[in-house]
């Protein structure tokens, strides 16, 4: 005790300077900011952004490339590995020689060094070289040497805003440090050591000379052999920084947004990127002739929904809103959800692939769509209403399904950019009234074609999370749910007939012989117009890879001929081309059944159809409708004329199953198909009451038809229009019971008329008559 009291200063000193030393080290070294940095699947950089501080900073390094660790160590700290932290020789001799000599020497091991970065260089005094020494022992205790040489070569200043030695080799040599040279690795150890020498480009002999000395030190301590040294004294010096890799610029400032200051491997292939990177070069410098600026690439791995390409916009310029990125923003979708409708029609059992639809001039609540060239079809199967991409047939299908429940399946679906009521949207929504994004619609496409892969693969199961968002992160598992039976969204049965379907659309324009090719690389896709000609889509997919394209200007301006088919589908084909053969779908057997379908029309068939197949199509079509337009009918023993009991023989009448449609379906329909007739005509004194021999095309019932206000109180001319069983019947018009003309052939009448409701009558030759109210207003009148 007596001892204790006698030394009790120094003993309170010394145990204050053993408590600064154990806690004179920061929980954390290095609190800098670093840079973004992204890696591809192969782990090669693709690249980085800056850090917050401006300066480049990678992520700090797992461990030290062996060439440059020998060079620095013999450089800087040839006993390293011995010391507790600091030299007292080398100390020692920076003493004299800073004593005796002009210049400086510093005699800091690598240690001391690392303490010197993390006190941000502070001024070189003797009382900061003693704190250095008694922090550098605590390092020391605390990580091991290979950690304090990682340290060393992560912070290090380069030069400008390049810091750490993997920076320097991209920035110098454009390299990963792995890869660095003798020469290359011998001149990054020098250069840090000398102020005067930090810029490189400048003061090149005096680089050199440092260089080539620790060289020679190196080839005298048999570290490398004279023809190791010779190569690496013919090495050129590093120069001026070179630009990093930039093959992801859209995915990389992306990644900083999201993962700032993070070093983050992707799951983008490196050789595929370049591959479009150049293919994105070449279609931009075609479409800018037309003043079209702007393009995005999507290629996702459906299996695994990684992101395998991100080419985020064209190489145009700030001008042309090069930096946006397209793939994240939200555009109208055109006819791209059409496949998802088909799908779900598919899905729940009303509607069969091949079944006729109406594709005739149609008005819903004011609202009149019309295909792309202005044509109608009458009837024409669903499938290659599809693969034509017809509007008309597509806004009757969503009036059949229900909007609020084709919006309800677009959100199971993933559509995460529909975020107003359905009734906002509209039947529109189907054409492009809807607004989403290339990232949400090629995943939609991937998980669509992932469902069916996993049906078919597990026992005929789904996964609860099938449409869950893609992901750029190589490590990051995507959580797909749990299996279950039930599909939770659409069932593989439809989603394989829909990429039948989409597999028979036709290829672009100048790719006139695909179909020799096709059969090695099918492909199930579709392409997209907005209104206005402002978005051009392709979106394909195969069993492997999903494929989105966008075509436009990101400023929404629109442009002539700026349409998917011309735009985006000759696009879409080159990435495909780069991308390896995948086959095609296998069928979905267990959610297959086998229908007996009627040929003429696509429907199940019914008691008259004449004429059947057996198909393989979703087991829900079991509860889908009977063939509607196959009529028992009977004619007389010369089968010219329709008859009945009560005006002809009942022993003489013959009995026939004949196709027929709607009216106003077969005026349409009959121009294209030639060999559909109709009735025949009733024999005279037989009753055809029960039967539509016309009906009105325009105007439609309950259309409002407007009309100038330009022309103040002046009539107006306005097209009626009707389709008759017979067309030579002619036909006599009257508005408001008033007669205003007659028709042969072509029934279709021009009338002057003024704002006002009427009542339009046609009657024919054997007095069958149509009625309907008209509503004539003024356009914009309140």
């Amino acid at each position: 005790m007596g001892i204790l009291r006698k030394h009790k200063y120094t003993l309170g000193l010394m145990l204050t300077l053993l408590l600064g030393w154990l806690f004179c080290l920061p929980s954390n070294l290095f609190n800098d900011p670093v840079s973004t940095v992204v890696r591809s699947s192969d782990h090669s950089l693709i690249g980085a952004r800056v850090a917050k501080d401006g300066q480049y900073r990678f992520p700090e390094m797992d461990s030290v490339p062996s060439r440059y660790k020998q060079c620095v160590l013999l450089f800087e700290d040839e006993y390293f590995y011995t010391h507790p932290g600091f030299n007292p020789i080398s100390i020692l001799k920076s003493i004299r020689h800073n004593l005796t000599q002009k210049t400086r020497r510093g005699g800091s091991t690598i240690t001391q060094q690392v303490i010197r970065l993390s006190r941000k260089n502070k001024s070189r005094t003797y009382w900061e070289k003693c704190i250095e020494i008694f922090m550098a022992t605590r390092l020391e205790l605390k990580y091991t040497k290979e950690e304090i040489l990682t340290l060393y070569a992560s912070h290090t200043p380069y030069g400008g805003n390049v810091v750490g030695l993997e920076t320097a080799s991209w920035r110098y040599f454009g390299i990963p440090s792995h890869k660095l040279s003798w020469g290359q690795s011998a001149a990054l150890a020098v250069l840090p050591n000398a102020p005067s020498l930090i810029f490189p480009g400048k003061n090149d002999a005096s680089l050199l000379q440092k260089r080539d000395l620790l060289l020679r030190k190196l080839l005298n301590k048999g570290i490398i052999d004279s023809m190791d040294y010779d190569l690496a004294l013919s090495e050129p010096l590093p120069q001026k920084p070179l630009p990093l890799p930039n093959l992801a610029p859209h995915l990389t400032e992306r990644i900083r947004l999201e993962h700032p200051g993070k070093q983050i491997q992707t799951s983008v292939d490196k050789n595929l990127q370049m591959q479009l990177n150049r293919l994105a070069q070449q279609h931009y410098l075609k479409l800018r002739a037309n003043e079209i600026h702007n393009l995005a690439i999507l290629v996702l791995d459906v299996d695994t929904r990684k992101v395998m390409a991100y080419v985020g916009n064209s190489p145009s310029s700030a001008e042309h809103h090069s930096f946006v990125d397209i793939i994240t923003k939200k555009r109208s979708t055109g006819s791209t959800l059409k496949p998802f409708l088909f799908s779900s029609l598919l899905h729940e059992g009303s509607l069969l692939p091949n079944s006729l639809v109406k594709d005739v001039p149609t008005v819903v609540k004011g609202y009149q769509p019309q295909n792309f060239n202005k044509k109608y079809n009458g009837a024409i199967s669903a499938s290659l209403a599809l693969s034509r991409s017809l509007n008309v047939p597509s806004v009757r299908l969503l009036q059949q399904y229900g909007l609020d429940k084709f919006y309800h399946k677009l959100e199971k679906l993933g559509f995460s950019s529909l975020d107003k009521p359905a009734a906002h949207y509209g039947l529109p929504i189907i054409l492009g009234g809807a607004e989403c994004s290339l990232w949400e619609l090629t995943n939609v496409f991937s998980a669509s074609a992932s469902t069916l892969n996993h049906y078919v693969a597990n026992s005929s199961t789904y996964r609860t999370k099938e449409y869950t968002p893609p992901s750029y992160l190589l490590e990051e598992e995507t959580d797909f749910g749990e299996t279950q039976f039930s599909a939770p969204a659409l069932n593989a049965g439809s989603i394989y007939h829909t990429f039948a379907s989409l597999r028979e659309v036709n290829r672009p324009q100048g790719d006139e012989n695909w179909e020799f090719f096709d059969s090695s690389q099918p492909l199930a896709w579709k392409t997209g117009t907005s209104f206005g000609f402002k978005d051009a889509w392709a979106v394909g997919v195969t069993p492997k890879y999903a494929i989105g394209i966008w075509v436009g200007n990101a400023d929404g301006e629109g442009r002539p001929g700026l349409t998917g088919i011309t735009a985006a589908a000759p696009l879409l084909f080159d990435v495909l081309g780069q991308l390896p053969k995948s086959g095609w779908f296998q069928e979905p057997f267990d959610d297959l059944m086998p229908l007996e379908v009627c040929k003429k029309s696509g429907f199940r068939s019914s008691p008259f159809c004449n004429e059947t197949e057996e198909k393989y199509l979703p087991k829900n079509g079991a509860r889908s409708p009977g063939c509607p337009y196959h009529q028992q009918i009977f004619v007389d023993a010369t089968e010219s004329f329709r008859v009945n009991s009560g005006c002809y023989p009942l022993e003489d009448m013959v009995q026939k199953n004949w196709f027929k449609l709607p009216t106003v379906v077969e005026y349409y329909y009959a121009g294209g198909h030639p060999e559909y007739h109709s009735f025949p005509p009733f024999l005279n004194g037989c009753s055809g009451e029960d039967y539509a021999f016309m009906e009105f095309i325009h105007p439609r019932k309950n259309e409002e038809i407007l009309i100038s206000k330009d022309f103040g109180n002046h009539a107006q001319e306005v097209v009626f229009k009707l389709a008759h069983q017979r067309p030579e019947t002619s036909v006599y018009w009257y508005l408001d019971e008033s007669y205003i003309g007659t028709t042969e052939d072509l029934h279709e009448m021009i009338v002057p008329i003024k704002e006002g409701a009427y009542v339009l009558t046609a009657v024919d030759n054997d007095g069958h008559s149509i009625q309907q109210a008209l509503q004539i207003q003024l356009a914009n009148a309140q």
